[in-house]
């Protein structure tokens, strides 16, 4: 056959196709007794999108032995997860999975300690969960730059004062005047301006080096408060102006995708964060907090956070703690004081974000010098396990990234292959991407669970 006729045949292949996935439900249809589906149109042309029930290519034949293989993974091993019941995550699959298709940016925000700094961790995360799901754009950012970023440069100018739960004694505390990010910047009746533009490094996702839309989240302290949209790639202009007090937000689409805007502002507000994104699906906001250990959201009032989460759509909160109070904690009563202390912090967030699920990551290995040689600090192991007790008695689930990484004294190993640094504490660049994509598999293993488990409902239901 010719090469002109066969492109013919697999043009017209292709148009049946999509045809078919133009006209049948993303849910399928049910033709005597079976349920039959069809890719999307939208899934068809992308390669990185995968329906909602789609398997492993080795659940096609024996979806059940599938099944307790995942099963074990996520109940097992070192990548497990300790959860309240075992489908704990079901909800939040099944959002991910009809994000797109219901156009929907839902959120995971990401909080934790100085190993998240510079979107580690969370980085690899995006990515991950960006081409399982859709979504792009870096996601949530300080309206001024706190610590560097791989994905974002930033630069701000005007008379800013840092509010912050936070910190040394430098930043200003508030009676909870905080915001999602635990910390905002707040304009006291002038101007203030701050430009963003998207890494274009070629470590960083291309899915989070563009966005069209972009929203500013605030709390309009006068009732007046203005901003000026402009995207620097394309010179287009857009004035949004407020005039409520309280906590609201500007969503301002852009005409097409861009890496670079400037986002000028008047009035009198707490700038509580800018959220970058692109497209439907899912976006991964990093929150570093240097030097915490997890005890601050109580200090937000519900109703101030309730409002701020109201205006975000969150589907999952990742809590990242704990290594800070490591080295501090000697004695068991000392444990459950910090973890009665954490319970606390999980319920305050429950209240404030009802519909979100709740994944506290615990501390890595650390290493101490004892008796002239390094060994894990002797409290981990019973820290790790109230961890894990707390956080399922109170509703959230627990991954461990002291038992990702291999368990006692596996951080001189990590330090050895430089995957750490020098304190045995922090993760270099390399072992940040690396825990980042264990996690990212964690959380994977638990979603082809959840598909596999409903694909086996399904048939079951089907031969009866």
């Amino acid at each position: 056959m010719k090469p002109g006729r066969i492109l013919l045949f697999m043009a017209c292949v292709i148009a049946a196709l999509a045809s078919l996935g133009a006209v049948i439900p993303d849910d399928g249809v049910e033709v005597a007794g079976h349920h039959l589906g069809f890719a999307s149109l939208h899934t068809l042309v992308r390669h990185d999108a995968q329906p909602e029930d789609s398997v492993p290519q080795s659940a096609a034949s024996d979806p059940t032995d599938s099944v307790s293989y995942y099963r074990a993974l996520v109940n097992d091993g070192n990548l497990r997860f300790w959860l309240p019941d075992k489908h704990y995550f079901d909800a939040l699959w099944k959002t991910f999975s009809r994000a797109r298709r219901d156009q929907r940016t839902v959120r995971i925000l990401h909080y934790g300690d100085s190993q998240i700094e510079m979107d580690h961790i969370s980085s690899r995360l995006r990515s991950h969960l960006q081409q399982r799901f859709g979504g792009g754009g870096p996601g949530m950012v300080p309206f001024h730059p706190i610590t560097p970023s791989l994905t974002v440069r930033q630069s701000t100018t005007g008379e800013l004062v840092h509010l912050s739960s936070f910190g040394d004694s430098t930043v200003v505390r508030s009676r909870g005047d905080y915001g999602p990010m635990m910390q905002c910047f707040r304009l006291g009746g002038g101007n203030a301006v701050t430009t963003l533009r998207a890494a274009q490094s070629s470590s960083v996702d291309d899915r989070a080096k563009r966005f069209s839309r972009v929203t500013l989240l605030f709390n309009d302290r006068g009732g007046h408060l203005g901003a000026d949209l402009t995207d620097r790639q394309h010179k287009i202009s857009n004035r949004y102006r407020n005039d409520t007090k309280g906590i609201g937000s500007f969503t301002m689409p852009l005409d097409s995708t861009s890496n670079n805007v400037r986002l000028s502002v008047s009035g009198s507000a707490d700038l509580y964060g800018v959220l970058l994104d692109d497209g439907y699906g899912v976006a991964v906001d990093n929150i570093p907090m240097r030097g915490c250990s997890g005890q601050q959201f109580t200090l937000v009032p519900e109703e101030k956070l309730l409002a701020a989460y109201d205006r975000m759509d969150i589907g999952l909160i990742i809590l990242q703690f704990g290594g800070n109070s490591v080295p501090y904690l000697k004695t068991s009563k000392q444990i459950s004081t910090y973890c009665q202390s954490l319970g606390r912090q999980i319920d305050h967030l429950h209240l404030c974000c009802p519909t979100a699920k709740i994944l506290f990551v615990g501390p890595s290995d650390m290493s101490v010098r004892l008796h002239g040689q390094l060994q894990s600090y002797p409290i981990l192991p019973d820290l790790i396990d109230s961890l894990a007790a707390t956080a399922v008695s109170h509703g959230a689930a627990y991954w461990s990234i002291y038992h990702a990484m291999g368990g006692r004294n596996s951080m001189p190993e990590w330090t050895r292959q430089g995957l750490a640094g020098q304190d045995y504490i922090h993760f270099s660049q390399r072992g940040a991407d690396r825990m980042g994509d264990l996690l990212s598999q964690a959380l994977e293993n638990s979603y082809s669970l959840y598909r596999l488990e409903r694909r086996h409902k399904r048939q079951k239901g089907s031969s009866r």
